[in-house]
Order: C-alpha cells, then sequence, then structure tokens
C-alpha cells in the first residue's frame, strides 16, 4: 500500500479519467435539474394542482409531493442498485436518467385541477414518484463509476465533482427559472411559463443521454465480471449479512442521516424560508440562493480534495456539529438581514396567544378539509398561522376564550358557544379586520421590503449555510464507496444514502413548516435539522471508521 500511495502522489488525471469525471457530472447535473425544478415552482404548482384547497394548506401538500420523489428514493435504490451490481454501472444510469427526463418533461404537459380535477395532483404525485425511482439509482450509479476510475489518493476529489453536481443542478434550475421570469414578467410566468423549464429539459435529456453513450464500464466491475466474481445475489449479501448490514446502519446513522439535513436545511428551506416565512418576493430569494451556491461551489472540491488528505470522517461530522450549534442563531440573523421590519416588530410587540389548551387544536391539515372555527382558540391561530405571523403560546385558564396580544394589544377571540351561523361569520370577519388592523399598527409588514434588505449580510449567511452544506456533501461519495465491498457496492451504498437524503432530507421542509404552523414559532421547525445533525455526531464519532486510506479495488 505504502509504495501504491507513493507512486501516485504525482499522478495527474488522464483524458479517460476526465472524460469520465465529466460525462459522469453533466449527466447527474441534467438529473438533479430536473428533481429540483419541482422544489423552486412548489409555489406555483400548489395553485396549479393543488387549487381545491386553501393557499396555505396547496404549499404543504406541494412540499408533500415534493417529499413524495424522496419517499420512493430507497427503493429506486434497491430495484437499480441490485442491477447496478449484476449487469454493470454504465446502462444502469442510462435507464434512470431516461426515465428522469421523461417524467420532468410530463409534468409540463399535465393538466392542472381545474382542467381535469383530482386527476392531476394524482398524476402529478405518480410522476414524482418515478423521478425518485430513478433518482434513486442514479447517485449510486455515478459516484460508484467515478470512484471505480480514481486513483486511492484521490478519491475524495475525483467524487467531489459528482457531489457538485447536486448544486450545480440547482443552481442551472434557479438560472432557467430566473431568466424565464425575468424574460415573461411575473403574470406570463404565473400563468403558463413556470411550464417552460420543464418542457425544454427533454433537449437537456437528449444532451445527456449522449454524452453518456460515449462511456465505457467501469474497470472494477469489468474485470469482476471477466473473472466471475459479480454477486449473484446482491440484495441478500447487501442486507442479509450482518457483516455488511452494520455498516449500512452506520453510514445511515453515522453519517449520511446528518449531511442530508444540513444539505436540504442550508439550500431548500433556506429558499422556502424566505419566501414564506420572511416574505420576501420569490424572484429576489431565488438570486440570494444562487449567489450563495455561485459562491460555495468550489468549497465541495476543496472538501473533497482535503478528504483526501486528512480523512473524511471529522470533516462531514464538523459540518454536522457546526450546523447543530449555530442554526438557531444564523436563522435568526437570516431574519434580521432579509426583514428587518419584521424582525423589529417581532421585538417591539411580540404576538401571544393566550388560552386554554384544551380548546385549542393541532395547527396542521394535511387535506385541507378543517376550517379552524368550532373554537375560539382555532380561530385565532387559524388566521396568524395563515399569515405567517410568528407567536408564542400562554396557557389561560379553563373555559377562558382566546386572547390575543400584540404589544400592549389584547383582542378577545369570537367563540361558536356565544353566536353562531351567519352571526359567528360576521364575529369572525370583525376580528380578523380588528386583528390585521393591530398587526399594521405594530409594524408588521405584509412582505419583505427590497430597500430594507441588507444584502451583503443576507447572502454573508446563505454562503455560510452553504458552506456547512459543502463540508458535510463532499467527502460523502468517497466514504460510501469505500465503506462497502465491489461486488455489492452499488446496492450497499446506494440505500443508506437515499434513506438518508430522502427521508432525513427530503422531508425536512414539509416537516419543518408543519412544526412551524402547528406551534406558531418559526425558528421551531429547526429543532428538526439540529436533533438529526447532532444525533449523527454522536453515532458517527462513536461507530464511523475512517476510510480515506482504503484500497477499493475488492
Amino acid at each position: 500500500m505504502a509504495t501504491q500511495e507513493i507512486s501516485s502522489k504525482h499522478h495527474r488525471a488522464t483524458q479517460s479519467e476526465k472524460l469520465v469525471i465529466t460525462a459522469s457530472s453533466l449527466g447527474t447535473v441534467f438529473e438533479w435539474y430536473d428533481f429540483y425544478l419541482y422544489g423552486l415552482l412548489a409555489t406555483f404548482i400548489s395553485r396549479v394542482f393543488f387549487s381545491g384547497v386553501n393557499e396555505t394548506t396547496g404549499f404543504i401538500l406541494a412540499l408533500g409531493a415534493f417529499a413524495a420523489g424522496f419517499a420512493v428514493r430507497p427503493f429506486g435504490a434497491l430495484v437499480f442498485g441490485r442491477i447496478g451490481d449484476l449487469v454493470g454501472r454504465k446502462n444502469t444510469f442510462l435507464v434512470t436518467m431516461a426515465i428522469m427526463g421523461l417524467s420532468t418533461f410530463a409534468v409540463g404537459l399535465l393538466p392542472g385541477y381545474e382542467t381535469i380535477g383530482i386527476a392531476s395532483p394524482i398524476i402529478l404525485v405518480a410522476l414524482r414518484l418515478l423521478q425518485g425511482l430513478a433518482l434513486g439509482g442514479e447517485y449510486g450509479g455515478a459516484a460508484t463509476y467515478v470512484a471505480e476510475h480514481a486513483p486511492n489518493d484521490r478519491r475524495g476529489l475525483y467524487t467531489s465533482f459528482i457531489q457538485i453536481t447536486a448544486t450545480f443542478g440547482l443552481f442551472a434550475a434557479l438560472l432557467v427559472v430566473i431568466g424565464f421570469r425575468s424574460a415573461m414578467g411575473e403574470e406570463a410566468f404565473g400563468d403558463w411559463g413556470w411550464r417552460v423549464p420543464f418542457l425544454v429539459s427533454i433537449l437537456l435529456l437528449g444532451v445527456s443521454l449522449w454524452i453518456r453513450l460515449q462511456l465505457a464500464e467501469s474497470p472494477v466491475f469489468q474485470k469482476m465480471k471477466e473473472e466471475g466474481t459479480t454477486s449473484k445475489a446482491p440484495l441478500s449479501e447487501a442486507f442479509g449479512r450482518w457483516a455488511n448490514l452494520k455498516w449500512v446502519l452506520v453510514a445511515l446513522f453515522g453519517a449520511v442521516a446528518g449531511q442530508a439535513v444540513v444539505w436540504y436545511a442550508g439550500q431548500f428551506y433556506a429558499l422556502f424560508y424566505l419566501e414564506k416565512i420572511l416574505k420576501v418576493d420569490g424572484a429576489s430569494a431565488n438570486i440570494y440562493i444562487a449567489i450563495a451556491l455561485a459562491l460555495g461551489t468550489p468549497f465541495f472540491v476543496l472538501f473533497g480534495w482535503l478528504s483526501d488528505r486528512i480523512g473524511r470522517k471529522y470533516i462531514i461530522l464538523g459540518g454536522c456539529a457546526l450546523a447543530a450549534l449555530t442554526y438557531f442563531p444564523a436563522f435568526r440573523a437570516l431574519s434580521d438581514a432579509a426583514n428587518p421590519a419584521l424582525a423589529a416588530a417581532q421585538a417591539r410587540a411580540p404576538v401571544v396567544v393566550t388560552a386554554d389548551p384544551a380548546n385549542c387544536s393541532f395547527q396542521f391539515d394535511p387535506v385541507g378539509r378543517n376550517k379552524f372555527d368550532g373554537r375560539s382558540c382555532d380561530i385565532a391561530k387559524a388566521y396568524l398561522a395563515r399569515n405567517g405571523i410568528n407567536y408564542s403560546n400562554r396557557t389561560g385558564e379553563p373555559g377562558t376564550f382566546a386572547a390575543v396580544s400584540i404589544g400592549d394589544r389584547t383582542l378577545i377571540a369570537p367563540t361558536p358557544l356565544k353566536v353562531q351561523g351567519a352571526e359567528l361569520a360576521a364575529a369572525i370577519a370583525t376580528f380578523q379586520r380588528e386583528l390585521q388592523a393591530a398587526l399594521d399598527e405594530a409594524g408588521y409588514p405584509p412582505r419583505a421590503d427590497p430597500a430594507g434588505i441588507d444584502e451583503v449580510r443576507l447572502v454573508a449567511i446563505l454562503f455560510y449555510l452553504v458552506l456547512l452544506v459543502t463540508m458535510v456533501y463532499g467527502p460523502i461519495a468517497a466514504m460510501l464507496v469505500e465503506l462497502f465491498p465491489s461486488r455489492i457496492r452499488y446496492t450497499s451504498m446506494s440505500l443508506p444514502y437515499h434513506i438518508g437524503n430522502g427521508w432525513f432530507g427530503g422531508f425536512l421542509p414539509t416537516t419543518a413548516f408543519a412544526m412551524v404552523a402547528a406551534t406558531g414559532d418559526i425558528y421551531y421547525g429547526l429543532w428538526y435539522p439540529v436533533v438529526v445533525a447532532a444525533a449523527t455526531v454522536v453515532i458517527g464519532l462513536v461507530f464511523l471508521p475512517e476510510t480515506f486510506r482504503r484500497d477499493i479495488d475488492r
């Protein structure tokens, strides 16, 4: 091993290795572009495909459909991981790319709820499931393929280019969305133009397929095939034997789960937080995220390269630890920078709901059927939640009506116990007008004032969040490849990666927003990534091995 390490110190990437990295990366960029378009356009999708419910519920349902694509990724990992270990890496990710591209194109053609009714969201979810299955097979193939072409002392560097593809895919989707929004104008883009980014993906699909067809099979797999040592039953070998299954579990809970929540909190939740909670207009929020991504992207390669020198484990766990320690102050600083008027109003005149807990419902309605007008507490909280107003809860005396305090002013919510029917509806309307007037007087803005945004500080905070993403994500592919034997590598590494990123990460926006809606605390949703990241640090420190000097040609 020492001789091998010394001889490779001055290794320079050959033309063949450069082609492998470039072709694999470009193809994966396209797949992430497809996958992320949905997340970026969730606001439009909620209006078109979930228009049968109220706006807040529609957005949560749209995020739920976004998460559905993540939910099936582990199943895609099982299906395509098995195929990749049986028949080869190259052909498997060609198939996954075709499924992903055609599903994305179909979203651009799909009629909305007003045209075909309930069939519209059902078909949309089906297309998201196909995308998730395809992505479940794509990443493991691309990462394994590149790693098996890389020299032992440059595996972190080479696979870091695969790690960049997720951010490049998001960045490309951001640029396309920003470009069409700017060219068409908000009205045309909101009416029909949001479909164009989905439709143009068919051109990217053709280019990406052509590029990947130029590649040969992985040399490691080709050698196993010639020697007859490929696995005959990858699933049972990978998950039916404790010797390998234990490393699948260690990889999931000691590395990937934390990596996933840091990634999705730093990119997607930050974007949704800007739009939905801090009320920054969508186009501007996209631009701020794009700038932060552009500044942070080179650090994927830096941390991938660094992991070849000092190891993968402590870079990944260090990023998770920093996230757990700093997310709350970072997002509070984000609020101050993006909407200082809102932050000032919250500090000057905090909103407090005083109510009997027995008189309050759980403020989350995933099917949009509950109007929350049956009790005074629900009437008060529903209006605040619908308008994204941060509030705290105070326990009231049993049987008392809910009261909303805004600074020194207090309003009593109406209750069906006192009035009913048309009289109740009129009382609720009057209460909501008075509540909105009180919020206006206290300085709660309806939207972020572009002139008041501290853009330099805002981008700096978003860059910091992206920097944490690069720490945890840059070295992860190399670590996962190195943990597992080559005959079942595709299957073994794909499952923990996609359970972590598909479930722990993919459900983060939906879960965090549900937590915010249920409690009224705009920061409460951060507990989800903080707890998962902290747990990963503890588990990883105890059980996760260092892998960066391993020989994977076995």
